[in-house]
């Protein structure tokens, strides 16, 4: 050793020792469950008033707080809970698992005089919308039934394809631009009877969040948003009930101890019941729903704890039994929790997700199949590093299989032939790293990067086209056409067709004006490498899921934004607004006349364009006193363009393609100018509480025809350019009025009624408008069809 350092030594050592005695920190750490059941608590906030910082609770209510030593007032807050008020010392690491109970069952209210600061106004996440499922329950909605993809149209951004359409649209956005989670399953399709319900049992979900933009680099693969619904675990400290009977649907859940303290159980299930009395009026038609929740989660030690989840519904539609239609999803999910110390915690998932629709045409003598699998493996993990820097990693591999479309003969005698589609398969893996920095008192950072890769595998025929161009343009007739195959190659599934890579950085910061205002900010870069095939505004069960390959690009999102947030008298009230823009390439397009419905060359029809969606929104809320609710509004624009490719002409290069519209932009089907809705909720006592929503959306884009010719005796309407026109605008106005029995000395028992109003004023809003000649006068006229005008309803609750 050197003489000169080894005198360096003690003077090393000497700062060293002092360092380490004045950044002497000590962790606490543990989980918060709701006292009642021992259900975990998503999202509750644990803050130190003094120094002005805390956390929250993770998915699975594990939490790890580092300070400097001293002693300190910690508060444990939650929505609907009684705060909790302890004075601790940190001069050790230690472990304390909370309790919540809800404000009902408190003898005596805590009051915190001090004035906290809201830890969402100094969060640097924005753009992210969560709901309670209490108020899920009380917003009025079609039937009764309550309804998670309804509620969220409330939100500013968030918007629909109308009544009866199923799927959302968020920021302009297409409906498969968002992922769908059922406990970190994927959901390819979320809706009940074509749109009317969602597939999300009330009854069975513990916490709803919606990610608009932000988006944390943990998530991947959808470029619009990430609507993420965790079930309840269920109840270990005793058994219980709760259902429900409406005038189409009904519910029931039991859950309840298997080892107490230790085991659970979740079972929940709900069926509709309305074409039981189709008959009595002599229709021979079907159409209902059922579903299926489950969930089993075992504590092995307070290290860890392992749980299996799993969802099943399925849909019938039928004509006279001559047409019958099912389509559902089922999901499984295995995980394991484990706790490294008390500052690493880790997620271990398996998951297998599967979306299957089915098609018997009895008249046609065939059926009809298809499809969409996966398999996906997720590790993550979230280090506390102290009590301003937090960093979550993972990784997670996504193997699909993709069923275009099977067709089987329904007898001998209908002499069609068995036809399989050409399979797809597809894999898709990610890597990440996501840091949360508190980097000074006023400025803190959300910051990550995500690595995706994604290979399209070997199929049975791939088609190969001249130029490796699957569309032609024909330059005399300005019109787009499937191009002719030359050639076709076959693979196997280990050899790869083709791959894509993309490196997906995130970044949102937040930055505090005072105790009661912040500005944030947000850049999100994404990669969607999954497309759903669909030329309707609003996704149908028979549209069917494609992956990115060597004919289609993955999409690619590029997000900003920038928000102030305030809060209005100590939290009474708050103020939201987000400025917000969206670019996205390789965002597929059709041409004229695409044949999407059992096409094995999908490719010969599609293009790939950009898209863009800018905007603003506001949001304020009310939120204590008897009367809560909000004000949402969004001004906002969606467009698309596909411009001609550069056409191929002997050995050189002209532009003669004309493109979609020109190639100029054109609105999307998701186009929402104005996006206005509110939401009231009064508590008159403690037997009755009064609910009311509004919603007004500017119509959507549509097609109406410009002109018309004849040929051959026939009348053909002629269309011009795409979404040139709008349907009638969008308003409709809910109420509804919860009854609360009596619940009797004793008694475990409790029940209300919920009498409700959809569409007050019987409003007719156009679900469509198309264009027929009078039969009597020969005259051309709009015919508007609507799908529901006012509808009463009564739904019973109960619970015990």
């Amino acid at each position: 050793m050197h003489p000169t350092f080894r005198r360096l030594l003690p003077v090393l050592g000497l700062l060293f020792s002092v360092q380490i005695y004045a950044q002497q920190k000590y962790t606490l750490s543990g989980t918060i469950t709701e006292a009642s059941s021992n259900e975990t608590l998503i999202g509750v906030s644990i803050i130190v008033p003094e120094l002005c910082t805390g956390v929250t609770t993770n998915e699975y209510g594990f939490y790890s707080l580092t300070l400097p030593e001293g002693e300190y007032r910690v508060q444990v807050s939650y929505l609907g809970f009684q705060d909790i008020v302890q004075t601790i010392s940190f001069t050790q690491n230690q472990k304390i698992n909370f309790q919540l109970a809800e404000e009902a069952e408190q003898l005596e209210e805590v009051v915190v005089t001090e004035n906290v600061e809201r830890m969402d106004i100094r969060k640097p996440q924005m753009s992210v919308s969560t709901m309670a499922v209490q108020t899920i329950k009380k917003i009025p909605v079609l039937l009764g039934e309550a309804d998670v993809i309804k509620s969220i149209l409330l939100l500013p951004g968030v918007t629909s394809a109308g009544e009866g359409a199923s799927g959302f649209n968020v920021r302009g956005g297409a409906a498969d631009q968002n992922l769908i989670l059922l406990d970190e399953a994927t959901i390819f399709n979320s809706s009940h009877l074509f749109g009317l319900f969602s597939v999300f049992n009330p009854d069975a979900i513990k916490d709803v969040k919606l990610f608009k933009g932000g988006i944390p680099s943990r998530y991947g693969g959808r470029v619009s948003s990430v609507l993420e619904i965790f079930q309840k675990e269920g109840n270990s400290k005793e058994f219980k009930m709760n259902g429900g009977i409406g005038a189409v649907a009904s519910r029931l859940l039991a859950e309840g101890p298997i080892v107490k303290d230790r085991a659970a159980f979740l079972v929940g299930g709900r069926a509709s019941y309305a074409h039981f009395f189709l008959p009595l009026f002599d229709i021979n038609n079907k159409a209902y729903f059922y579903d299926l929740n489950t969930k089993l989660n075992y504590r092995i030690n307070e290290n860890n704890n392992i749980f299996l989840s799993g969802y099943f519904g399925r849909d019938l539609f039928s004509v006279n039994d001559s047409f019958v239609n099912v389509y559902g999803n089922a999901v499984l999910n295995f995980r394991w929790n484990h706790l490294f110390s008390d500052k690493l915690f880790s997620n271990l998932s398996l998951i297998y997700s599967d979306y299957f629709y089915g098609l018997e045409l009895d008249f046609v003598g065939f059926e009809w199949n298809s499809g969409i699998q996966n398999f996906n493996l997720k590790y993550d993990l979230k280090h506390y590093l102290n009590d301003d820097l937090q960093i979550n990693y993972g990784v997670n591999n996504i193997y699909y299989s993709f069923n275009p479309g099977k067709i089987e003969p329904n007898s001998p005698e209908s002499g069609i032939l068995e036809e399989q589609l050409i399979k797809k398969y597809a894999n898709e893996a990610a890597a990440y790293i996501d840091v949360e920095h508190q980097i000074t008192d006023k400025l803190s950072v959300q910051y990550g990067l995500r690595f995706s890769h994604f290979n399209r595998f070997g199929q049975d025929e791939l088609f190969l086209y001249e130029n490796d161009r699957a569309v032609d343009f024909d330059p005399f007739q300005l019109v787009y056409e499937e191009a002719t195959p030359i050639d076709t190659l076959e693979s196997s599934r280990r050899e790869t067709l083709k791959s894509f890579s993309n490196l997906e950085p995130r970044i949102s910061m937040a930055y505090t004006l005072n105790e009661k205002s912040s500005i944030k900010a947000s850049y999100t870069r994404i990669a969607q490498y999954l497309h759903l095939l669909s030329n309707t505004s609003s996704p149908t069960p028979l549209d069917v899921w494609t992956p990115s390959g060597p004919y289609i690009e993955p999409q690619l999102l590029d997000q900003y934004a920038i928000g102030y947030f305030r809060d209005i008298k100590g939290g009474e009230y708050s103020f939201e607004t987000e400025a917000f823009y969206k670019d996205i390439q390789n965002r597929i397009d059709y041409i004229d006349g695409a044949n999407l419905i059992a096409n094995n060359a999908i490719e010969q029809v599609i293009l790939n364009g950009v898209a863009r969606a800018y905007g603003l929104e506001i949001l304020l809320r009310k939120n204590e006193g008897r009367f809560q609710g909000w004000l949402a509004y969004t001004l906002s624009r969606s467009e698309q363009r596909t411009e001609g490719r550069e056409a191929v002409i002997d050995n050189g290069r002209s532009n003669l393609e004309t493109g979609i519209n020109f190639g100029e932009w054109y609105s999307t089907p998701f186009d929402k100018t104005h996006d206005l809705s509110f939401y009231g909720n009064f508590e008159l006592n403690d037997k009755w509480s009064f609910n009311s929503n509004f919603i007004f959306q500017t119509g959507q884009p549509t097609n109406y025809p410009v002109g018309q010719f004849e040929f051959e005796g026939l009348v053909v309407p002629y269309f011009g350019l795409r979404n040139t026109e709008r349907l009638p605008d969008f308003h409709r106005l809910d109420i509804a009025a919860t009854l609360k029995n009596k619940q009797k000395p004793g008694s475990k028992w409790r029940s209300e009624w919920v009498f409700s109003i959809y569409n007050v004023y019987n409003r007719r809003n156009a679900a469509s408008i198309n264009f027929r000649r009078n039969q009597d006068t020969g005259v051309n006229e709009a015919v508007r069809t609507s799908i529901f005008g006012i509808v009463p309803a009564v739904t019973y609750n109960f619970s015990f």
